[in-house]
């Protein structure tokens, strides 16, 4: 996948870890407070918030290099180009004039990990809130489609997990075909 811009404006293209693991790790904090958000109370807030902690930073950033490292496509990246190039943010940060700000990123995970479910496995999408309902995340989806269609996977089969709870993705999936197809159930260790 090369860089390219979309109807959005917003270019699409692979995530590249010298320039990029801070702003993922933005949008990863986003996603994972997100998760609580609105499908499960404080308490599950609460837990996620938690986990995010510098070395959980860490070791998410380096699982991310493993995969992208095995596939460099599998992690994709929203990129707003115009969007830290503001005057006041140069003044502050004189690196940050010409820096580009992603606003979304899709998590496939890699072809070797298939076999968890036996099919391509969206891991992860967000978009940030100012860009949710602009088109980024349909941008994210044509990519992630791409990704796993590259895939030679024992089913021919997209998987992931959404809250039920969770209206909005859940309508985002509906769109694109996605129908039930298992249920997870999960238990404290």
């Amino acid at each position: 996948m090369t860089e390219h811009p979309t109807d959005s404006g917003i270019s699409i293209r692979p995530y590249e870890g010298s320039t990029d693991a801070d702003g993922l790790w933005t949008l990863k904090r986003g996603f994972e407070l997100g998760i609580g958000e609105g499908t499960g109370g404080e308490e599950k807030g609460g837990i996620y918030e938690e986990k995010l902690t510098a070395a959980y930073r860490r070791r998410w950033l380096d699982w991310v290099e493993r995969c992208v490292s095995e596939d460099p496509e599998c992690v994709i990246v929203a990129v707003d180009e115009a969007g830290a190039e503001t005057d006041a943010e140069a003044e502050a940060d004189p690196e940050a004039r010409g820096k580009a700000d992603l606003v979304g990123y899709a998590f496939v995970l890699p072809e070797t990990l298939s076999f968890i479910w036996d099919a391509a496995v969206l891991n992860e999408v967000f978009v940030a809130s100012d860009y949710r309902g602009s088109g980024v995340a349909d941008d994210l989806m044509d990519a992630v489609l791409a990704c796993a269609r590259s895939q030679d996977l024992p089913l021919d089969r997209l998987v992931l997990d959404v809250d039920r709870e969770n209206d909005r993705a859940r309508a985002f999936y509906d769109r694109y075909g996605f129908e039930h197809w298992a249920e997870m159930v999960a238990r404290e260790l």
